[in-house]
């Protein structure tokens, strides 16, 4: 029977079926942690022979190394990576001859821990795919990390299984439309069970997707709160980002990002070091841009998003693409991640955004709760002072005060340490701002070009970004 006859696939045991009824399709599962929860699907589901070469769980680690190569951890991209290239080069070595004609083999690999006996580890997990979308193609790839939410081991197995069917189906399917792969990889499941915080694809059939505009999808998709990328990119983990790390973070807009964006990093950079003795090599360094900022008339330009990702890239920093427009909510996901000292910059113009109690009318402990959740984990709010432009003052953590009872609070955060006024500032890029810059681009005057950082110049020019246009 020819799958594509039947009605679209919802539910994991419908695709996995839909998966042994096609012929062309043969390769082998190999699953590390929580069992062998995906490959299950496909057994049960029937006509398994026809699909599965083989099916693997090397859990010893010691027998898990000498299949894969050694490594420093079992549950990382890197294992994962190995996991694919042995198992799919396995397969076309051992089968090309007696069926490579016909046949578009695959690997599938995950390697996962789940909730131990104990119940106190991170639940989370690597999955991936190899696999020639038509007999002698060069492979493509996909591959993303998942966490698990559910609280008990047998359902993180299950929504596991069911995920890993639906990543596989997608690609077999769904290849040439990537967006759509990424909206069903939550079929029959829910971010209360899974959240898909990476996701990557590469290959020959993914040769014109841009991996940014995907991790974007992810968070605009609600499969995750917030989603990395590299200067370079590359969708990044934020676990392996974040680890052991001191982190800085500047939320704004970045179209463009300027110099006193610039300024207000390495007065924050300069503080920790003092206040921590923390090195630069021991902290990371983000650009956030939320959801919000992104959205114009409630949607979101890509080719804006592009040229504000590759303004951050020139800068060397990370981007961070996030869901979290209340602080505490960033925080806590940072905290996650990281032991260490948060410090999240903003303009002193950012304070009362802060302390605009109506953001907080939805937690039950309203605005108390929320600075109490915003500062419990070594979190300080850097104040970067601003000058008015109606009056000429210079704004200032210490100037301003909230009105009525706020005022009493923000003292006594004031006095704590939890927001510290950075004493470093350069006046004289205290009046640049980014909408100024995008009008003078728009003119053709080059005046803007002495209001963003070189690199950041460079690659507007060169890219011709926000409407640059160099005949001007």
């Amino acid at each position: 029977m020819d799958p594509r006859s039947l009605s679209p696939p919802r539910t994991a045991h419908e695709k996995a079926l839909a998966i042994n009824l096609d012929a062309r399709r043969y390769g082998t599962f190999a699953e590390i942690g929580a069992g062998q929860e995906v490959v299950r699907w496909f057994f049960q589901a029937g006509g398994a022979s026809g699909t599965i070469c083989k099916s693997i769980s090397a859990y010893d680690m010691t027998v898990s190394d000498a299949i894969y190569g050694a490594c420093e951890r079992y549950v990382c991209q890197n294992r994962l990576e190995s996991m694919l290239e042995y198992e799919f080069k396995l397969n076309l070595d051992r089968l090309s001859q007696s069926r490579g004609q016909e046949t578009a083999f695959f690997a599938f690999a995950d390697t996962v821990v789940a909730q131990s006996y104990g119940g106190t580890n991170e639940c989370h997990g690597w999955m991936g795919i190899r696999f020639q979308s038509h007999p002698r193609d060069e492979p493509s790839q996909i591959i993303m990390h998942v966490r698990m939410w559910d609280a008990e081991n047998a359902a993180q197995q299950e929504a596991l299984g069911i995920v890993g069917v639906n990543l596989i189906h997608g690609a077999f399917f769904l290849y040439n439309e990537p967006e759509r792969l990424i909206e069903t990889l939550l079929d029959s499941l829910s971010t209360d069970r899974i959240e898909v915080d990476m996701i990557e694809f590469k290959g020959i059939e993914f040769r014109t997707v841009d991996n940014r505009v995907m991790a974007l999808r992810l968070v605009q998709l609600g499969l995750t709160d917030a989603a990395m990328l590299a200067i370079d990119g590359r969708v990044l983990q934020p676990s392996e980002v974040l680890r052991k790390k001191a982190v800085i973070v500047e939320r704004g807009r970045f179209r463009p990002v300027t110099r006193v964006n610039m300024a207000m990093l390495e007065s924050a950079q300069a503080q920790l070091a003092e206040d921590c003795g923390i090195a630069p090599e021991q902290t990371v360094t983000l650009l956030e841009m939320t959801m919000r900022n992104l959205m114009a008339d409630g949607q979101i330009d890509l080719k804006d998003f592009l040229s504000r990702a590759e303004v951050v890239a020139a800068t060397g920093y990370t981007v961070l693409i996030s869901n979290y427009f209340e602080y505490h909510r960033l925080a806590a996901f940072l905290a996650r991640y990281s032991s260490r000292d948060i410090a999240l910059v903003m303009g002193a113009p950012g304070l009362p955004e802060l302390f605009n109690e109506t953001y907080y009318q939805s937690l039950p402990g309203g605005t108390l709760e929320a600075f109490g959740r915003l500062f419990k984990n070594d979190v300080r709010v850097f104040v970067y002072p601003m000058r008015d432009r109606a009056s000429g003052e210079l704004v200032t953590a210490e100037t301003y005060r909230p009105e009525g009872q706020l005022g009493l609070l923000y003292q006594f955060l004031l006095e704590r340490g939890a927001i510290v006024p950075l004493k470093r500032f350069r006046e004289d890029v205290l009046h640049i701002q980014s909408q100024d810059v995008i009008e003078l681009i728009r003119l053709g005057d080059p005046a803007w070009e002495d209001m963003v950082p070189e690199p950041v110049a460079t690659a507007i020019r060169l890219r011709g970004l926000f409407g640059f246009r160099p005949d001007r």
